[in-house]
Parts: structure tokens; sequence; C-alpha cells
């Protein structure tokens, strides 16, 4: 008798196949079309993501485990909704995560690509002065993720890393909700990352990392008061 693959003998969608129902469900979350606070059954997931219904049956456990649905008796599947608890708890796990990475940024990170971070950061502050179009937002916004996640990849770390893109899109939850990267936002976004790349280029490691704890509380500011 032949023996099959454990993963053949399994009535489970494959290990790739939950991945992609979970890329696809948090595509949809940051596109918006599934809105914070929705209620969403299964069916409906299917139907949103095109996954099939036993991927999406064991993708449910993980999004919860990951804090971005919630089972709420007699009602049903809950998406994350922004409050001032997620504001508090999101951007205090952010700032424990952010705190390490910008200090081994700045003991670590090659000469070059801080220099090329700093030199793309005043460009967007320098066209931001000029006025601030939807692509140079677009822009803007983007680079603002990148640095963030770059920093936090630097450490090396699978389980910092996986932990710091599931609070990051509460995170950007969040933004979308209550801040976003307003035209008005974008100049003192930028001037908030400078600080803490100029100190990681002087290797200022103190001073890179209290620069980043002020970028974030004033992240945090603006979200609180909204």
């Amino acid at each position: 008798m032949i023996e099959r693959p454990e993963s053949e003998l399994s009535d489970g969608p494959s290990r790739p196949m939950r991945d992609l129902a979970y890329r696809n469900f948090t595509d949809r979350l940051m596109s918006r079309d599934i809105r914070p606070g929705q209620f969403i059954s299964q069916r409906e997931l299917v139907a949103m993501t095109g996954m099939p219904l036993g991927a999406i049956r064991e993708l449910v456990p993980r999004l919860e485990a990951d804090g971005l649905i919630k089972t709420v008796p007699k009602r049903g599947m809950q998406v994350a909704h922004v409050d001032l608890d997620l504001i508090r708890n999101a951007f205090q796990f952010r700032l424990m995560m952010e705190r390490e990475a910008v200090a081994e940024f700045a003991r670590s990170a090659p000469d070059e690509l801080i220099a090329q971070e700093h030199s793309q950061h005043l460009d967007i502050a320098s066209e931001a002065r000029g006025g601030v179009t939807p692509a140079l937002l677009q822009r803007a916004q983007a680079m603002d993720w990148r640095l963030h996640d770059l920093m936090i990849d630097r450490l090396g770390n699978e389980i910092i890393s996986n932990a710091y893109r599931v609070n990051s899109i509460k995170i950007r939850l969040i933004g979308f909700e209550r801040v976003r990267m307003l035209p008005e936002l974008v100049d003192s976004v930028m001037a908030e990352h400078i600080p803490f790349l100029e100190a990681a280029a002087r290797r200022d490691v103190n001073g890179a990392v209290a620069a980043m704890e002020a970028h974030i509380a004033s992240a945090r500011a603006r979200a609180m008061q909204l």
C-alpha cells in the first residue's frame, strides 16, 4: 500500500490556500471592501475573497487569534472596529517593537541605506511644500509604511515581523477610519521621520529612539483626538 502525505490525507485546504485566504481578507480590509465593525458571514467571505468555504472555515480561527474579527453571540462574526481601546493597545504594541527596531537601525543599517531614505524623505517634504497631489500623497504613505516595515524586518526576527504585520493592519485601519495621511499631514509626518534618520546617520541610538517615540506619540495623539 502506498502511503499518501499527511497534507493529502487532510480534508482541509492546504497551507498555501489558507495563507492566500488570509491575504485576500486583509487586502479587502485595506481596500475597504470589508469595513471595521462590519458583521460578516463565512459565505460572504467566500464571495468577497473568491476562496472556497473550507479555506474560509480554517481562516476564521486565525483572524480571531489576530484580533481582526470576533464572534458576537447571536449576531455572528464582527470585523474589528476602531475604538479607544484598539488605538491605545495598537500604538503601545507598536511603540514597544519600534523602539528596538530603530535602535538596531541606528546601530547597524548601512550608511548608504540611511542616506537613501533621508534623501527620499527630503524630496517628499520639498514637493509637499509646493502642494500635495493625490500621487504625492500615495507616494508619501507608501514610503511611510515601507520605512517602518524595513526597520522591523532588519531585526531578523520572523516572530516580531509577523506580529508587527498584524498590528500594522490595525494601525492602518485606525488611519483609514480616523486620520489617514491627509495632505496637510504629509510634510509633518516626513519631518517626524527625518530626525530619527539623521540620528541613525550619526549612530546616535538614544537620539533615534527618542525621535521614534515622539513620532509614534504624535501619530497616537492624532488618532485619539478624532
